[in-house]
């Protein structure tokens, strides 16, 4: 029989490792260096500590891949270890069991190895187990570099506190020239752990650990650059041949991802796997264009995955963190980063929020046109406006056209019949969530709309519409007069000009007793402005 060797075609991967050679990747080659040269190399301990699905597990990969021929690097991960600490023994045996495997497979020496696997002291297992390292590092003719990932299954737990007490009291150590121990140590999870809250004696209150307090701070952007990305559509247009314009959708992923390892590439893998092959994109050349992108975008938001549904889960599990983000996206308040506020902390940790211009914001567009359907979902079933705007949605779209200026006339409408004498403070802090919801049964489906980030405060906030390949820009704001008013007018202008539109539309929430509700038209130079009051 002839054994043919056929090469694996390569795939934009979502799970696990992602590994060079089957997977299309952004080149990370400089964030590697960069952590070889500025933490591994120093001998720093510390965590890298980021949100889900961004990419630590297939870090630490290509870290154990560039480091083992010059060191002997211990890989393990806590993923299925629960059993290990029942016990400071049962944690020093599964410990040594893994260490042991890994010394082994990379060719130490048969008498370091077996001097390793003797058995662990039951009564001082921990103890033992320090011993154990020492001897190792110090006969090694190669240093020696402990990884572990997925650290924080069991962080809440004494046993594991204990073994980075332990770690710890070797690094002291050793900087006075007292111990020989491991070069580096790098931990990789959610949280970080030098500043993990934990609950380590029942009743009593919880406390901050400090166990890891010799941890350096880790300082390095995970996040993909638009270059990475471009990089990585260079390697699939090369294999695939779609005749795609490569810049323009590397800077399209990047604005709707900030780099989010996981989003990118999800986003690439649903254009070449699902857009691909459908009837309105017949082949990978149709699918990788603007409107495939778009399409893409639909399916993500609306599909159940691993990160959305941890997302869903810590909203219910830190309600203040999901009151902050509400805010933040319907009230259109700007809140100051403070990292003493819990709700910004774990916002960060979990990579629902980032600090910009210390400002707290939405993490990605991905992310917040998410967020979006998750709030105004569990509100369209009470909401007057959902409703009124469900029962005649079709009169809105005119040969894949969204009139908007109709939109924009029955949403004063509706808006005045239902909440026409309603307090100011209601309808400031409610109006765009309101204008919002009415959207939305109109465009589900078809359409999305973000919010541009620059613009969400108190006074303005700027909805950005992508329906059937076509743009449209509203500017909601609460109304402060004429001056206030000419002022967003050329703003919305420069908006236009950016998006190569000639019309634009504006919402203002007026609270002049004298206003005169209702849609006009305004002519400013070669653009055409919709105004909307109510």
């Amino acid at each position: 029989m002839i054994n043919r060797h056929f090469p694996e075609v390569k795939r934009f991967n979502t799970t696990g490792i992602c590994i060079p050679s089957l997977h299309y990747m952004a080149d990370t080659t400089d964030m590697i260096d960069q952590i070889i040269r500025d933490y591994i190399e120093r001998g720093e301990y510390f965590t890298i500590s980021r949100a889900r699905q961004f990419g630590k597990t297939t870090t630490l990969e290509l870290l154990y891949q560039k480091l083992k021929e010059k060191y002997i690097v211990l890989d393990i991960s806590f993923e299925a270890s629960d059993e290990y600490f029942h016990s400071l023994e049962t944690l020093a045996k599964g410990l040594t069991m893994d260490i042991a495997e890994r010394l082994r497979a990379q060719g130490v020496k048969d008498d370091l190895c077996r001097a390793w696997e003797s058995p662990v002291s039951e009564d001082f297992p921990l103890r033992d187990f320090g011993k154990k390292i020492t001897a190792l590092c110090s006969k090694s003719d190669r240093e020696v570099i402990l990884t572990i990932d997925e650290v924080d299954k069991n962080a809440d737990n004494q046993i594991f506190l204990s073994f980075l007490g332990m770690l710890r009291e070797k690094y002291l150590k050793q900087r006075s020239g007292r111990d020989s121990t491991f070069k580096s140590v790098v931990l990789a999870g959610v949280y970080d752990i030098k500043n993990l809250k934990l609950r380590l004696h029942g009743a009593e209150e919880s406390q901050y650990n400090s166990s890891w307090n010799i941890a350096a701070d880790f300082n390095v952007d995970m996040s993909l650059t638009e270059t990475g990305i471009k990089g990585m559509l260079y390697d699939y247009e090369k294999d695939c041949h779609t005749g795609m314009d490569i810049e323009k959708l590397s800077r399209q992923i990047y604005s709707y991802t900030s780099g989010y390892p996981f989003l990118v590439s999800r986003l690439c893998k649903i254009i070449d796997e699902q857009v691909a092959g459908t009837r309105e994109f017949p082949d990978k050349s149709s699918a990788w264009t603007n409107d495939g992108f778009q399409t893409a975008v639909k399916l993500i938001l609306y599909e159940s995955n691993t990160l959305f549904d941890d997302m869903r889960k810590k909203l219910d599990e830190y309600p203040k963190l999901s009151e902050m983000i509400y805010v933040l996206l319907f009230n259109g308040k700007s809140i100051a980063y403070s990292p003493d506020y819990l709700a910004i902390d774990v916002g960060i940790q979990f990579g629902f929020i980032k600090c910009r211009d210390n400002q707290v914001t939405v993490a990605n567009r991905i992310f917040e046109m998410r967020l979006y359907n998750y709030y105004l979902t569990e509100e369209m079933l009470d909401s007057n406006m959902y409703f009124a705007s469900m029962q005649i949605k079709n009169q809105f779209i005119h040969g894949n056209i969204l009139d908007m200026e109709s939109i924009l006339r029955k949403f004063v409408e509706h808006f005045t019949d239902i909440y026409g004498k309603s307090t100011d403070k209601f309808v400031e802090e409610n109006g765009r969530r309101l204008f919002l919801l009415y959207l939305k049964p109109i465009i589900n489906g078809t359409g999305n709309y973000y919010i541009e980030s620059r613009t969400r405060s108190m006074g303005r906030t700027d909805v950005i519409i992508d329906f059937l390949g076509q743009q449209y820009i509203v500017e909601m704001k609460i109304y402060h007069g004429n001056e206030y008013n000419l002022r967003g007018e050329n703003q919305l202008i420069g908006y236009l000009e950016d998006y190569h539109l000639q019309k634009g539309y504006m919402l203002s929430f007026n609270f002049n007793k004298k206003k005169q509700t209702g849609v006009y038209e305004v002519i400013l130079g070669d653009k055409t402005l919709i105004e909307a009051i109510v």
